[in-house]
């Protein structure tokens, strides 16, 4: 019997699942990992690689041991992670990113560059807001595949921000990754980096695209080598250009090897990785994605019905086209594929070769959903008298807040819960908007306040909290529509797929199915794992021959069109969440409506708002 593993490193903990050729789940388990905050500045989040790595392989051995498999059973594995900067040096050496020393009241830039354990930005640290505002000032055709506007949260911009802030003599040192990449770099001592990270998050232009530099005036350049060297010499990072972009990986056939999705990397774990995560020395390894893309690979190959009916047939290839991913966790991701770019400002993209070979990947986001809803909740005057309830009832607190609702729904003879909280309205940019404004500086607004500071009042802003999440993700898909994607159906991962009364709101907001997995929380780190068995199946189809120079990996790519098939093998099929239908179906979505219409009128009015204020000042 052949098994897989999948690895995913989440914004807060580490996980691995065991699965079965046909992509059953075996065993998983997770670790906390550490995240280190400044004192000084609320946008500062860091991680370790060796604190990352750690939790991954605990959670390796564990699952092994309480399976019973042999690790000799284990064929091949695949990671996903957050899209966080790794620093390290040429030996592999963690690198600091913090300007944190040996005590929190020792900050300073000085310690940047030292040999330390804070060697990763967080894909959440927004301390890179200037740096974006100057790439983005420069109207490169590199902002063309990054929906016009380069996030803060990109590698490029945090690069740097690393180059401002560290002595010179250390940056010149270091190796920077995004973290998928850095994970199969620790595994198995191969410099290859993959094309979802690279395109995705670190201003690589896959080779035979065309870039248009609107600032001279739409002028077309064809991409050559990957990267672009006068937007890397415009933006202050000349050195990446002097040594071939060898920090971020490399020219592709020069000096370095780019992948797709599960390709193999080098020759498979190595000795040392292979002890350490109580594996095989040689598994296979392919090629990591992004947590969101693993998601998209996860989910969207998924037959699907209504609860307790006989899933419909299998999709194709083509039928993902219409499937949005939405990765739903403390953020959320929303991915979408098409046979062309498709520009969409304000979303990520689009990324050529992301996934599959010669299609395109769009990216919208939501900065903070998840941790949104425990942010609302938690801050509530109430929220201590919600847990003491928790405790006395022996139920959690959601049930206990969706009680609270349909008691005051009969109460207050409201029709749904849309019509109890249609005097309270929710924007929630609290941490700024990453789609489709992708503007870091729109903050959360609320109207329709009251004095009550009680269950009731904390149960109708946890009501319109979900809400203000469903209409924001209407906001990212009308977008997208409107510019040539054609989505249909929401397929879901990650731990608010568990949320019912939030994904019947997604349903009724979006009019359209929402899809659930079987188990939603480990849908990203299933992805992950066919990533594992696409790269056995690979070396299979290539003899064992490792891909060893770019020209392996371009060759490679014509079985790219398998990766589908292990896809759609390995995907079980998902229930529908359908948008309401009962007999207030239409009066609650005429309100919706209304509500997303001033939804959309709360960004002009912020905008407005803030171009007063500093007209004020100024």
């Amino acid at each position: 019997m052949e098994y897989y593993i999948g690895f995913d490193v989440g914004t807060g903990s580490g996980r691995a699942c065991l699965v079965d050729r046909t992509g059953k789940l075996i065993a998983d388990h997770s670790e906390p990992t550490q995240t280190h905050r400044s004192p000084t500045d609320h946008r500062i989040f860091e991680q370790s690689t060796t604190d990352i790595w750690s939790s991954l392989s605990k959670c390796c051995k564990t699952i092994l041991a309480s399976s019973g498999v042999s690790p000799s059973q284990v064929k091949g594995i695949g990671f996903d992670a957050t899209c966080s900067l790794a620093v390290v040096d040429r030996q592999g050496t963690p690198i600091s990113v913090s300007r944190t020393g040996a005590t929190e009241a020792d900050e300073q830039d000085a310690n940047l560059g030292k040999e330390g354990f804070w060697n990763v930005i967080l894909w959440a640290d927004h301390r890179a807001e200037e740096e974006a505002e100057k790439i983005n000032a420069t109207g490169e055709g590199v902002l063309g595949f990054v929906g016009e506007t380069m996030s803060l949260e990109m590698e490029i911009p945090k690069t740097l921000w690393l180059k401002k802030h560290m002595p010179a003599e250390r940056f010149k040192r270091c190796m920077l990754f995004d973290l998928p990449d850095y994970l199969t770099y620790r595994a198995t001592s191969s410099l290859a980096r993959s094309t979802c990270s690279l395109a995705c998050k670190c201003s690589y232009v896959p080779p035979g695209t065309k870039m248009i530099h609107k600032c001279d005036g739409g002028v077309e350049e064809i991409s050559t080598d990957g990267w672009s060297a006068r937007f890397f010499n415009k933006i202050g990072l000349g050195e990446m250009v002097e040594e071939y972009f060898d920090a971020l990986g490399g020219i592709p056939g020069k000096n370095g090897l780019v992948l797709t999705a599960g390709q193999p990397v080098g020759k498979g774990l190595s000795k040392i990785a292979a002890e350490e995560l109580g594996l095989v020395e040689g598994t296979a390894v392919g090629s990591g994605v992004i947590d969101a893309y693993a998601g998209w690979i996860g989910t969207v190959a998924a037959a699907s019905g209504p609860k307790g009916e006989k899933p419909g047939p299998k999709p194709s290839l083509d039928d993902a086209e219409a499937r949005l991913a939405a990765i739903a966790g403390t953020s959320t991701c929303h991915i979408a594929q098409s046979k062309q770019g498709i520009l969409v400002p304000g979303v990520w993209g689009p990324y050529r070769d992301a996934v599959f070979p010669g299609l395109w990947m769009n990216e919208g986001g939501q900065s903070s959903t998840g941790q949104l809803i425990d942010f609302m909740m938690k801050t509530h005057p109430a929220f201590p008298k919600l847990q003491e309830l928790s405790k006395q009832t022996g139920k959690n607190t959601y049930d206990l807040l969706g009680e609270r609702l349909e008691t005051l729904m009969k109460e207050r003879g409201a029709e749904t819960l849309t019509h109890l909280t249609k005097d309270l309205h929710f924007y929630p940019d609290l941490h700024g908007n990453r789609s489709p404004l992708a503007d870091p500086r729109m903050r959360g607004m609320i109207m329709g306040l009251t004095l009550d500071d009680g269950i009731s009042d904390l149960a109708a802003k946890f009501n319109v909290t979900l809400e203000a999440i469903a209409l924001q993700t209407r906001h990212i898909v009308d977008e997208m529509n409107a510019k040539g994607h054609h989505i249909s159906s929401i397929y879901m991962s990650g731990s608010q797929a568990k949320n019912g009364p939030l994904m019947r709101l997604l349903a009724t907001v979006l009019n359209m199915p929402v899809i659930i997995p079987p188990q939603p929380s480990a849908a990203v780190v299933l992805g992950a794992a066919m990533l594992g068995r696409f790269a056995h199946d690979l070396n299979d189809v290539r003899q064992g021959k490792p891909i060893e120079k770019q020209q392996d990996s371009d060759e490679a790519k014509k079985q790219g069109g398998k990766l589908w098939e292990v896809m759609s093998e390995m995907t079980q099929p998902g229930v529908e969440v359908l948008p309401r239908s009962d007999d207030l179906a239409g009066r609650e979505r005429k309100l919706l409506e209304t509500k997303y219409k001033i939804f959309r009128e709360a960004v002009e009015v912020q905008l407005k708002w803030r171009k007063m204020v500093a007209e004020a000042v100024a």
